[in-house]
């Protein structure tokens, strides 16, 4: 509901009740409001189950540095809105590193593993995904540094340089995990473009600093509608067929969930392509992606309204 609210604001000048600059107030709820709410039920439910562990709770949930990041960056925002200080870009940009790390982190774990299972099973013939290594230590370092720079200087000369290194370096990193051969599998190819999106926002990041190619909204939005959107999606369908007993596989709904979301991401970036029609391709992008969280909201819904299989 929150897009075609922002997409009201943005092109048809709906007032929106916030003490928030519109730009402000979207990116807030994106992150705020709806990607922590996937954080928080990725790590009470998704990794409890997958790891066998028991949640955490108390000062220990209290402390982990997601969450904690997703406080402070939540806390600058605000502080914005109250006129007490100039920090609701930077909060939002702490939000979104914070999420962007997370999926480089976790997706470095459950991708390749969950690859390999597959591969195991339905493709025995196939090598399984390089282990983990000194490279992959290497790309999280590069990843995160960039992450950093971005956040706490997004305009100094080495940031776009850095984000280049950083989307090679998990470009490279992603080659490893055998993607090609998930084609079969929607439920585990999405995993890899959505990881695939985050490389790619990393090296738009660079090209629109080193050059005057592309807006500053392309590699924004390839960071938070193709990553963040998608990689959400992914990890939320399998965690929901997984935790009610259901076969580990997509079928039509679920391919047009991903299906639509893919869409929404290229539409999104590629709308300052649309000269005067620009307009009417951001409606689309926002119809693109309200329906995929619909379908997911119904159909995934009822799943979870039902017994366990």
């Amino acid at each position: 509901m929150a897009i075609p609210l922002w997409l009201g604001a943005y092109a048809a000048g709906l007032a929106l009740p916030t003490k928030l600059e519109p730009p402000i107030w979207h990116a807030h709820e994106m992150v705020f409001g709806y990607a922590a709410a996937a954080v928080a039920g990725f790590l009470l439910t998704a990794i409890p189950n997958w790891t066998g562990r028991m949640p955490l709770q108390g000062g220990p949930l209290a402390m982990l540095g997601a969450l904690s990041l997703l406080l402070f960056g939540n806390l600058l925002v605000h502080l914005g809105a109250l006129d007490l200080a100039d920090t609701a870009e930077l909060g939002n940009r702490i939000g979104l590193v914070t999420l962007l790390m997370l999926i480089s982190l976790v997706g470095g774990r459950i991708i390749p593993s969950f690859t390999r299972n597959w591969l195991t099973k339905a493709r025995p013939e196939v090598a399984p995904p390089v282990p983990a290594g000194r490279f992959d230590l290497a790309a999280l370092v590069v990843t995160g540094l960039t992450l950093l720079i971005w956040t706490i200087a997004p305009d100094a000369a080495v940031t776009p340089w850095a984000a280049v290194a950083a989307g090679i370096a998990l470009v490279l990193r992603l080659s490893r995990w055998r993607g090609l051969y998930t084609v079969p599998e929607p439920l585990l190819l999405i995993l890899h473009v959505g990881y695939g999106w985050l490389a790619l926002g990393l090296l738009l990041l660079g090209v629109d600093g080193l050059t005057d190619m592309l807006p500053a909204t392309t590699a924004l939005h390839a960071l938070t509608v193709g990553a963040v959107g998608t990689m959400t999606l992914a990890v939320m369908t399998r965690a929901s067929l997984g935790h009610t007993g259901r076969p580990l596989s997509g079928g039509p709904v679920t391919k047009a969930i991903y299906g639509l979301t893919t869409v929404a991401a290229l539409l999104r970036i590629l709308s300052p392509l649309a000269g005067n029609r620009i307009d009417l391709a951001l409606w689309l992008a926002g119809a693109a992606w309200s329906c995929a969280f619909g379908l997911f909201a119904v159909f995934y819904g009822l799943v979870l309204l039902q017994s366990r299989v």
